[in-house]
């Protein structure tokens, strides 16, 4: 009986996110964040040939604000997210220009279809959210002196794993200089 006790409290404490291996990665937060790189596809895809600008500075403010209100409510320095989030945003801004510029250049590959925006943005809030949760959750790993080597980690993982393409690769590389907070 008292190992069953035994093996029933290290489940529950391998279960906890203090010490679920996931907690000890930033494999998490860094598919959360490549995920919406690649969204930025979509939204390049809605701006194409209609005289929008891929800048949008009342929309990025509008994020800003929401996952600064967010943040304060899960306990997160709102202007550390904030810095995170700026470079979300100027990731998704440069595929969206690298896109169009390839775009432009090359005919055959424009997007044949325009996504709605209104379709998109749930899809960015989601994984806004997702993000915010991961930095909750990864705050003593953000700030220990090793974050640089669990970042390159995920970064590989999340690459590998989401089968990221070059321009992908790069830009979740513009999204990511924030997430480490330590010395």
């Amino acid at each position: 009986m008292r190992s069953m006790l035994l093996a029933g409290a290290i489940i529950a404490a391998l279960a906890s996110p203090a010490h679920s291996c996931e907690r000890e990665s930033l494999d998490p937060l860094l598919r959360s964040a490549a995920a919406r790189v690649t969204t930025s596809d979509k939204v390049a895809a809605a701006k194409w040939g209609t005289g929008r600008p891929i800048d949008d500075p009342v929309r990025e403010q509008q994020v800003l604000d929401a996952v600064a209100r967010k943040s304060v409510e899960l306990g997160i320095d709102p202007e550390e997210t904030k810095r995170v989030f700026r470079d979300q945003i100027e990731a998704s801004k440069l595929v969206q220009r690298a896109l169009h510029e390839r775009w432009a250049a090359n005919p055959g590959e424009r997007p044949v279809e325009r996504p709605d925006l209104g379709e998109i943005r749930p899809v960015i809030d989601r994984l806004n959210d997702e993000i915010l949760l991961e930095l909750r959750d990864t705050r003593q790993l953000r700030d220990a002196p090793s974050c640089d080597g669990y970042l390159t980690s995920a970064f590989q993982h999340a690459s590998a794993d989401l089968r990221l393409t070059g321009l992908h690769r790069l830009g979740l590389v513009r999204a990511v200089p924030s997430i480490c907070t330590g010395p």
